[in-house]
């Protein structure tokens, strides 16, 4: 991190996650001023690439209807300039070193095509009420291994330590539910691949509007996440159930398995950490899933301040149906003129592994977009401290919520110079957020019911 130049202070001082949260309300304040409802800086910077927050897109775009895939609301934007292998030392300030490896991986065909940055990022007014209202009470408890006092919203919107900036990414409003039909795959490193289709459906009740952290605390549910595979052959009607706890300690992670050869259901602890992700070829693990999930407690967190980057940002063309998957996937990584690179600010977030811990990542460092709290890059470290994979987050904003939220998330293995892709959703149904869903939609025998059908 000393090659950057940081926006804000390097927190120094890691103080005890029990004691940290609750700003004053004098602070919290500063979330209708100059600061935006998520704690973000409102203002642009000093030349003007990165413009001041206006309230991000506040309604559809002409043209969009309901149910269709989400079309592009600024399709006359150029591209201002390229990244590329030889020109890589110009943009260095404004790359991390997984970024900067890709390019020393591929010199011949990554790049990064920047286009004038959208700070697009809007949510409904209740959320921004709540994340309010969060920012005086919301606490870490169990030494940052839960949360209690937050509904709705973020928890913490001017965090104080690195734990609570990942909180916030893991609470960020996703919307109420979601189905959403969307798949993978992991090409060879010939450019070959298999599409991994997969059926899922999100219930979060931290999110319902009327949600009250009272409520919340007596059930210890964040979310419940169903998952079933339905396509290769070989695959399809293998399922997943996960109930995800607000206190990890009291209630850790609760997790379900069926498998379609002996038609049964099983417990599934295992699904946690760096247990290798659903038909991933080992190219993620369980905590990759989102960029991050999961219980944090095999790290020791430091928010580093905040850093100006190029991140992937209003990737419509990656998400739109008029794209194939044959399209976007290529040798070595995604088509680099499908994605759109924007300049935007970002928290920046250390994770090292803590002694006497176990997990194949010894090092992980989060890029947090300001305007959403969804982790836009993260470069991750071996046991050797080597770069060993870079994920990176495709996000646009699904305006018809509204939410900002990833529409692709891409984990590149440097030493076997594959990749996954994960939300691959162009020949697929659309996202659908209204849909009614129900807490026996998620229990498992709701899960034996969907493996067999």
């Amino acid at each position: 991190m000393n090659r950057v130049k940081l926006l804000s202070l390097t927190i120094s001082m890691v103080l005890s996650a029990g004691a940290l949260a609750k700003i004053p309300a004098d602070q919290a304040a500063t979330l209708s001023s100059e600061l935006t409802p998520l704690g973000a800086t409102r203002a642009g910077n000093k030349d003007g690439s990165i413009p001041e927050w206006t309230g991000g897109i506040t309604k559809p775009p002409a043209g969009y209807t309901a149910g269709d895939h989400h079309i592009d609301p600024y399709p006359t934007d150029k591209i201002q300039f390229t990244v590329t292998a030889s020109n890589l030392a110009d943009y260095k300030a404004l790359l991390t070193p997984g970024q900067i490896k890709l390019f020393e991986t591929y010199p011949d065909s990554y790049k990064m095509n920047v286009y004038q940055t959208r700070r697009s990022a809007s949510y409904p007014e209740h959320v921004y009420q709540a994340v309010k209202d969060n920012a005086t009470r919301s606490e870490l408890v169990k030494e940052g291994n839960g949360i209690k006092q937050a509904a709705v919203g973020i928890p913490f919107p001017i965090p104080a330590n690195g734990l609570e900036a990942i909180w916030n990414h893991t609470l960020r409003y996703r919307g109420e539910s979601v189905t959403r039909q969307a798949g993978q795959a992991a090409p060879t490193a010939s450019g070959s691949f298999t599409y991994v289709g997969l059926n899922e459906t999100l219930l979060l009740p931290y999110s319902v509007k009327d949600a009250s952290p009272e409520e919340l605390e007596k059930t210890n549910i964040l979310f419940k996440f169903k998952q079933k595979l339905t396509e290769p052959a070989r695959l399809a009607g293998t399922a997943l159930l996960v109930h995800e706890t607000m206190d990890q300690i009291k209630t850790p992670r609760q997790a379900w398995t069926y498998n379609t050869g002996q038609r049964r259901v099983r417990r599934a602890p295992n699904v946690a950490y760096d247990a290798p992700g659903t038909a991933s070829d080992g190219l993620r693990t369980t905590d990759d899933f989102d960029m991050y999930n999961g219980a944090p407690n095999r790290y020791n967190w430091t928010l580093k301040g905040k850093q100006e980057l190029l991140i992937p940002y209003n990737d419509y063309r990656l998400h739109s149906d008029k794209v194939k998957y044959e399209d976007i996937l290529q040798a070595g990584h995604i088509n680099p003129d499908l994605v759109r690179y924007e300049k935007h600010r970002v928290w920046v977030v250390e994770a090292n592994l803590k002694e006497n811990t176990r997990h194949i990542y010894k090092k992980r460092v989060f890029y947090i977009d300001e305007d959403s709290w969804q982790v836009a890059v993260t470069d991750i470290y071996d046991n050797r401290d080597e770069l060993y994979r870079i994920g990176v987050a495709h996000a646009i904003n699904y305006y018809d919520v509204p939410t900002l939220w990833s529409t692709l998330d891409v984990f590149h293995d440097i030493q076997s110079r594959r990749y996954i892709a994960i939300g691959l959703d162009n020949e697929a149904k659309m996202y659908d957020f209204s849909k009614q869903l129900n807490e026996r939609d998620f229990t498992p025998a709701a899960l034996r019911r969907e493996g067999r059908r």
